[in-house]
């Protein structure tokens, strides 16, 4: 193609649509890009993010340029932080011409831990989700955490003339914040909540710590979505929040759920 010709590609996309039917999100789902998050020890860490990006489509237009989501994520090379993450929201919903957008950010990311006896150290892995987005002229961010804990079964402790089962709980908070709050702060508030925490290592005299340690704090799945929302409660720097409790892998042949969505701002 000669390249004078190059110029005279029609656009599809920007043509008219004349159904009249809005797109709430259109754009692109599971790229993966290189990010940086800060640590509260210190310092960056290095991870693998999954992102999201979508914008309203108006209902005029007949489809939006999805090689410009790609542009703009990849024009930050690997400098992805969260300042960077609020600014291409910013940049996304500039050069689509669009007045609503979204961008989901999802990664694992480690912290190291000590065992609670024995003091050895290893890493436990968290899945980590941040949301951006422009809504009704309104720039709001969210981060959603999901923290895997121990929880042991208060009626089968009552009932048991020893003993009690437990199981594998996954807590996730979801904190719409006005402040900054580390991703860690969210996990310690979780895990001091639950019937005991996780940890990759344990000795022997930390399995029977956190054995010992569950069985004198029993939790159901409502216990905990409610002392976990009680904790959010006092954190003014969390104006909106969402906190989910499953419990799976126990005795019974189904999962245990529960859930507190709160908005503080209208409290």
């Amino acid at each position: 193609m000669k390249a004078k010709d190059l110029h005279n590609i029609p656009d599809v996309q920007a043509t008219p649509d004349a159904r009249k039917l809005a797109i709430d999100k259109v754009g692109i789902k599971a790229i993966r890009h290189p990010i940086q998050i800060m640590q509260r020890i210190g310092g960056v860490q290095h991870t693998i993010a999954n992102f999201n990006m979508y914008v309203g489509l108006p209902h005029q237009f007949k489809g939006t340029h999805m090689s410009r989501f790609v542009e703009i994520l990849n024009a930050h090379e690997r400098e992805i932080t969260v300042e960077t993450f609020k600014v291409m929201l910013q940049e996304m919903v500039q050069k689509l011409e669009a007045e609503e957008g979204r961008i989901e950010m999802a990664f694992p990311y480690f912290i190291d831990k000590a065992a609670p006896v024995s003091g050895v150290r290893s890493l436990m892995d968290y899945e980590v989700t941040f949301v951006a987005q422009v809504l009704k002229g309104q720039q709001c961010f969210a981060m959603k955490v999901l923290v895997p804990v121990t929880s042991l079964c208060p009626c089968s402790k009552q009932i048991s003339d020893y003993g009690a089962h437990n199981q594998r709980s996954h807590v996730t908070v979801t904190a719409h914040t006005g402040d900054f709050v580390w991703i860690e702060e969210i996990v310690d508030l979780v895990e001091k909540q639950a019937s005991s925490e996780l940890y990759g290592l344990l000795k022997r005299p930390d399995e029977k710590y956190v054995t010992e340690h569950a069985y004198d704090n029993p939790k159901f799945v409502e216990d905990m979505v409610r002392d976990v929302a009680a904790v959010l409660n006092l954190d003014e720097r969390i104006t909106h929040y969402v906190v989910e409790s499953e419990n799976f892998e126990s005795i019974h042949n189904h999962s245990a759920y529960a859930l507190i969505e709160r908005d503080k701002k209208s409290a």
